[in-house]
């Protein structure tokens, strides 16, 4: 059985890896000022930053629409049996429900979903585990068994230097964004069913990234060896120098750098850096 795998943009992977992995992605959009781009596509993440740190207007985002994966489907059942597609967490996009919808209106091909309930690196590292297991020859409902095996010890943690862009994006309620504002603390923030909330709260950016560590290391001594990511919006002198250290105190973590595009750094901000990891 041939299985395609299909991911959306925010899962970052490079244009290697889809190559590679023979990865499929459909990008979601932002809209700068009513300029629309294709993320991923027609607007990298540096140039991203550039724009909206002088835009007036606080930038939007937008789902592909459910004709895109209607199209891509059926190409596939040209050459495919299946599709797992894979998607940001349901809890903060619709794009996962519009492939299922797209699936249901696709014949000849079988399409199984795979909800990341995360996103970014995070949600790139399933995507990788699929097309893996697809290139040898893995049955689907196997590939969806390892990914949920995977996310049994998917952890990530994403510190932010303002809640005021999950807050005005609708990820976060304004009661925690005005809290974190007032006291001016730095929360760490985590997926809990699919939505973003607060883990804890610590008073600066260097107290944050310490504590994450802590969690890091708890998980290394308990894994023989770890995947993990640290994520950067537009920092990456700085998340360099984290991922550096970290890979020095860990070194069963298999670390890789990666960033927070254009529609996951609407959302997050500028400097927003995350640090996630699952066990190998």
């Amino acid at each position: 059985m041939r299985t395609a795998i299909v991911t959306d943009s925010t899962a970052y992977l490079t244009e290697e890896e889809l190559q590679q992995y023979g990865i499929h992605m459909v990008p979601l959009t932002v809209n700068i000022e009513g300029q629309l781009y294709d993320e991923g596509k027609n607007l990298s993440y540096t140039e991203f930053y550039n724009k909206v740190r002088g835009a007036k207007q606080f930038p939007k985002t937008t789902q592909p629409p459910i004709g895109k994966f209607v199209e891509l489907f059926e190409t596939l059942a040209n050459d495919y049996d299946a599709v797992i597609t894979i998607h940001l967490s349901s809890g903060i996009s619709g794009t996962y429900q519009g492939a299922l919808q797209a699936g249901e209106m696709v014949e000849g091909i079988d399409v199984y979903g795979f909800d990341s309930e995360i996103a970014a690196a995070m949600q790139g590292y399933y995507v990788l585990t699929a097309a893996k297991l697809a290139q040898e020859g893995v049955a689907p409902a196997d590939i969806l068994a390892q990914l949920e095996q995977q996310k049994q010890s998917s952890k990530a943690y994403i510190i932010v230097d303002d809640l005021g862009h999950l807050q005005r994006g609708g990820r976060l309620s304004a009661a925690v964004a005005l809290i974190g504002g007032l006291l001016q603390v730095k929360p760490i923030l985590h997926f809990v069913d699919g939505k973003i909330e607060p883990a804890e709260k610590v008073r600066t950016r260097k107290k944050a990234l310490k504590r994450v560590e802590e969690l890091l290391a708890q998980d290394a001594a308990k894994y023989e060896a770890l995947n993990g990511t640290v994520i950067h919006g537009n920092c990456e002198e700085e998340a360099s120098a984290y991922m550096a250290e970290l890979a020095e105190k860990y070194p069963n973590v298999s670390f890789k750098l990666s960033y927070f595009g254009p529609v996951i750094g609407t959302h997050l901000g500028e400097n927003a850096m995350a640090i996630g990891w699952h066990a190998k």
